[in-house]
């Protein structure tokens, strides 16, 4: 039995009054669910605007010279007619204006960013009557901006330890002289992961607008299974890889307190979602756990004799992507090739100084830079000791025409990357699913 459940609700889960009274109705059927991280409202329909880009759209007007106040209006009432429908007998208008006054005052984008996810923390510690913690109080960040997460645990465990219950806004903290700084875009899944930590918590509950991580993307695979049990490690690869739902920094809190996660769906909490934890045994119907990738990679293939017994070869070829600002992706390498994956925007302004300093670095027989490639990653922790994973892989691409450019696998033997070119992509990962996944 779960004693304590931290949640954290997304910017659809908090888009108008209707998904309002869902959240309500979610933290109040079980009483275990005490602290409770909001996100800025979102979307309420297709075309419709989030409440954070009507923020950053009112800083940008002010740094032009331009008006802001229109913009402002439409954000203040999302808040206004929340309130209303909700019958709230709390009066936000104060609040607002001290931010649009503020807005133009402070001049600090992330001042205004911040202030989606503060007000709509107003607003819901007001409908609860739960107590209202502002992050500025307990999220810390250093001088530089980096996050203080040891400096933030103790904060936040000192202030949130004797509430009962507490409201507190994501996405953002301060640094040391108070001033506001955010996360970065979909920051708020990282403060309810500093929220679980801080408290204790047993579970940490990810709401959002998705029933959970499925196996693959379903824009490519047509109804993919539910992903219903992964590993940390298992959804670092695949977030990493560009698998959707949650932002991979926030695995770091609550896997640092051995704190399992679960990522539910608010408009179907029925679902028990996909439960996200340190150490699970293999499925033993399937090897493999999911299927993520990503396209516009370049692939850097150099070839020289005997480059296996040269001190320093790979050293030199970093080098010269470092010299140009240049982080690689993977590195797969033979005894007489190397070959580096980097992005096609990051190597594209200086392609033709990389390949002509690694000349004269490394003086190699051959280079050769391909772009337009993509990479596929097959992850599973059920892959490891499995015999046949990679015939299987392989065998399957082969029969879909798909031909393999790179292959990268780790020493975990958890991830297994291919790459492929961009009008392959969709082609490989269905010919992967279905290889693997019993229809």
């Amino acid at each position: 039995m779960r004693n304590l459940i931290a949640t954290k609700f997304g910017g659809t889960s908090m888009a108008d009054a209707g998904q309002f009274r869902r959240v309500k109705n979610i933290l109040l059927a079980d009483p275990r669910r005490r602290f409770v991280v909001p996100s800025a409202p979102g979307r309420r329909f297709e075309g419709d605007a989030k409440v954070t880009d009507l923020l950053y759209e009112c800083h940008r007007k002010l740094m032009l010279g331009e008006s802001y106040e229109d913009t402002f209006a439409r954000i203040a009432e999302r808040y206004l007619s929340i309130a209303r429908e909700l019958e709230l007998d709390y009066d936000i208008r104060p609040e607002l204006e001290e931010v649009r006054r503020n807005i133009a005052l402070l001049k600090s984008p992330d001042y205004t960013a911040s202030r989606g996810e503060y007000l709509c923390g107003r607003l819901l510690a007001a409908y609860l009557g739960w107590e209202f913690v502002d992050a500025a109080e307990i999220v810390r960040f250093d001088r530089q901006g980096s996050f203080a997460a040891e400096w933030t645990n103790d904060c936040a465990r000192e202030r949130l330890a004797p509430l009962t219950h507490a409201v507190v806004p994501g996405f953002y903290g301060s640094f040391p002289n108070g001033e506001i700084h955010t996360f970065s875009r979909g920051g708020s899944d990282i403060s309810g992961a500093i929220v679980a930590r801080a408290v204790g918590a047993d579970l940490y509950e990810n709401w959002t607008d998705v029933p959970g991580f499925l196996m693959a993307d379903p824009r490519v695979v047509q109804d993919p299974r539910p992903i219903h049990e992964l590993t940390y490690r298992e959804l670092r690869e695949l977030s990493y890889m560009g698998a959707p739902v949650f932002h991979e920094d926030a695995i770091f809190p609550v896997r640092k307190a051995g704190i399992p996660t679960c990522i539910r769906d608010t408009n179907d909490p029925s679902a028990s979602g996909t439960l996200i934890v340190d150490r699970a045994d293999a499925p033993a119907d399937c090897p493999i756990t999911g299927i993520a990738g990503q396209k516009h990679f370049s692939l850097l293939s150099i070839e020289k004799t005997m480059m296996n017994s040269e001190l320093g070869f790979g050293r030199r070829v970093l080098q010269a992507l470092e010299e140009n600002g240049i982080s690689f992706e993977h590195l797969p390498t033979g005894i007489d090739s190397m070959c580096v994956i980097v992005r096609d925007e990051a190597i594209a302004a200086s392609r033709d100084r990389v390949i002509e300093r690694i000349k004269e670095l490394v003086r190699p027989d051959s280079i050769d830079l391909v772009s337009g490639l993509a990479l596929v990653a097959t992850v599973g922790r059920g892959m490891k000791g499995a015999p046949g994973v990679a015939a299987s892989l392989f065998g399957a691409l082969a029969a879909a025409g798909v031909n393999v450019r790179m292959i990268d696998q780790g020493s975990s033997e958890m991830n297994l990357i291919v790459g492929v070119v961009e009008e392959d992509f969709e082609k490989a990962v269905r010919a992967i699913y279905d290889a693997f996944v019993t229809k």
